[in-house]
């Protein structure tokens, strides 16, 4: 499957001002919201990228493989789940590093197109081949 790498950004973006907007409100319906975005990029597809397609009828210039940005939609959620349980139970410093990580690496890709997600993706599979070579020696 393929990506628009516009389509990655849009959603980034728009997952900056949520998370954003989690942090200057504490609102934990807010981040549930977003919990459920990451879940839906992370098994199927974003509702950003969903929401990109509709608005953007032009084709992509070019397109990149869907694994790596849908491997950071998984790592947003377990970061989203983490700040909302920090929310829901009164922690409130572990809710407020944990939202503001995923708001980091949000931006991250949503300003400069650096995918934090992304590249924990291709370093885990580049490290995954050696270690099996290791273990079967």
């Amino acid at each position: 499957m393929r990506a628009d790498p516009r389509a990655l950004r849009f959603g980034a973006a728009i997952t900056t001002l949520v998370l954003a907007s989690v942090l200057v409100t504490g609102s934990s319906w807010l981040l549930a919201a977003q919990t459920v975005v990451f879940a839906l990029g992370a098994a199927w597809r974003s509702p950003y990228a969903m929401l990109f397609k509709a608005l953007v009828r032009s084709a992509p210039k070019e397109t990149e493989d869907a694994r790596p940005p849908r491997f950071a939609q998984g790592v947003g959620l377990v970061f989203a789940v983490v700040g909302l349980a920090g929310y829901l139970t009164g922690i409130t410093p572990l809710a407020l590093v944990a939202t503001a990580a995923a708001l980091l690496a949000a931006f991250l890709n949503a300003a400069f197109g650096f995918c934090l997600g992304c590249e924990m993706y291709l370093l885990i599979r580049r490290l995954l081949p050696a270690a099996k070579m290791e273990v079967s020696q």
